[in-house]
C-alpha cells in the first residue's frame, strides 16, 4: 500500500515491517556492496568538499586517488550523482575499525571535526528515495540481504523501521511530515494493517 504524507508517497514496509541495523553482525558491509556510491544532491556535494581535508587521512590510498581523479561523486548510469567508488564497490569514504567498515564523514561529525554527517540516503538505508519528473518524492523500503541480521534484531526489538530511522526522517523532511507519519502509522496499527 501507498500512502500520501503531506505529499510524499510513503510505502506502507516503512511503517509494518520491523528493522534495526546491527553492525555487530554485518560489519557495515553495506559501504561496500554494490555497484554503484549513495545518492547525493549538490549541496551534500558541497558539504562533503568542506569535510574533504578532515577525512583525508581516514580514506584509503585508493579511494585518495579516486578523489583526485573524479571528485567526491559522479554521475553513475542511471544519470543520479552517487558518491565516488574504489573497485566498483567500495564508498571512498568507507574507512575500517574494529573490524568494522564505518563512515569517515560520519565519525568526522560524531567527533565534532566537521559539520557534514553524511549523505541522507546513507542515514536514511534500507530506505530509498526516489525523486519523480513532476518533483513527487517517494519512499520504498529496499530490501537487501545483507540487512538480514537487521530485520531479525529489529523484530526482535519490535522496533518498526520508520522509528528506527527518526532521526533521518526527521533531518530530510522535518519534525512536523515525522509526526503526521507517526499519527498515521498509529492508524494503520489501530486498523490492523
Amino acid at each position: 500500500m501507498i500512502l500520501d504524507i503531506d505529499g510524499v508517497l510513503v510505502s506502507s514496509d516503512i511503517i509494518t515491517e520491523q528493522f534495526c541495523c546491527d553492525l555487530d553482525a554485518c560489519k557495515g558491509i553495506c559501504c561496500v556492496e554494490g555497484d554503484a556510491g549513495a545518492p547525493v544532491t549538490l549541496e551534500e556535494i558541497a558539504g562533503i568538499e568542506d569535510a574533504l581535508d578532515t577525512v583525508w587521512g581516514d580514506m584509503t590510498a585508493q579511494a585518495q586517488a579516486v578523489v583526485d581523479r573524479q571528485g567526491v561523486a559522479y554521475t553513475d548510469p542511471d544519470g543520479d550523482l552517487v558518491t565516488s567508488i574504489v573497485g566498483g564497490k567500495d564508498c571512498v569514504f568507507t574507512c575500517h575499525e574494529g573490524g568494522c567498515c564505518l563512515c569517515a564523514l560520519e565519525r568526522a561529525y560524531r567527533m565534532g571535526k566537521s559539520a557534514f554527517a553524511k549523505p541522507v540516503s546513507c542515514a536514511l538505508y534500507p530506505i530509498r528515495e526516489k525523486r519523480f519528473a513532476n518533483g513527487t518524492v517517494a519512499l520504498n523500503y529496499h530490501r537487501w540481504d545483507v540487512c538480514r541480521d537487521a530485520v531479525r534484531k529489529g523484530k526482535k526489538l519490535g522496533l518498526p523501521l520508520y522509528k528506527f530511522l527518526r532521526e533521518p526522517l526527521t533531518r530530510r523532511f522535518g519534525q512536523e511530515w515525522y509526526d503526521t507519519l507517526c499519527e498515521v502509522a498509529g492508524h494503520l496499527g489501530e486498523l490492523g494493517e
